[in-house]
């Protein structure tokens, strides 16, 4: 069994083992999502998700309402990650801004991708494979951090 990237250390805090590659890779993604997340991408939908479907004036006044709060937690959740991304080292709060981050950069590239629970392998020759590889490597390390958070209950 190939030992764990994200583990829970006798101190309380998380190790991270991450090779440089992934460190390079996961140090440039913030920085990509942050740029668009004033824009008017279609992907971010399901960042800032409507509250009232049916209801539009409402909806609208949600949004003016809660907007600029969500968009402060994705951005704080993108900041640690960048902070950190060169640490061998992180605490129970940092882990859990990676975890929302993976999360946030998942969901707009998911959406991207349109991507469904019931797809098969995607064809290596199919020009997407590199953005479905990215995806599938978030979910892996989302699911690292979220199995060494649950060590600590």
């Amino acid at each position: 069994m190939a030992s764990r990237r994200v583990r829970r250390t006798r101190k309380g805090d998380y190790q991270l083992r991450l090779s440089a590659e992934e460190r390079a890779l996961l140090r440039s993604l913030p920085g990509e999502l942050r740029d668009i997340l004033d824009g008017e991408d279609p992907a971010l939908g399901r960042l800032f998700p409507p509250a009232y479907t049916s209801d539009p004036v409402h909806d609208a006044e949600y949004q003016m309402l809660m907007h600029q709060e969500l968009r402060q937690r994705h951005e704080q959740a993108l900041a640690v990650m960048e902070q950190t991304v060169e640490s061998d080292r992180v605490d129970e709060n940092q882990l859990h801004a990676w975890s929302t981050a993976l999360n946030d950069l998942r969901l707009v590239l998911g959406t991207r991708l349109d991507v469904t629970e019931d797809m098969d392998e995607v064809d290596p020759e199919d020009p997407r494979a590199p953005a479905f590889a990215l995806y599938g490597y978030l979910t892996w390390l989302q699911g690292e951090i979220i199995e060494a958070l649950a060590a600590a209950l």
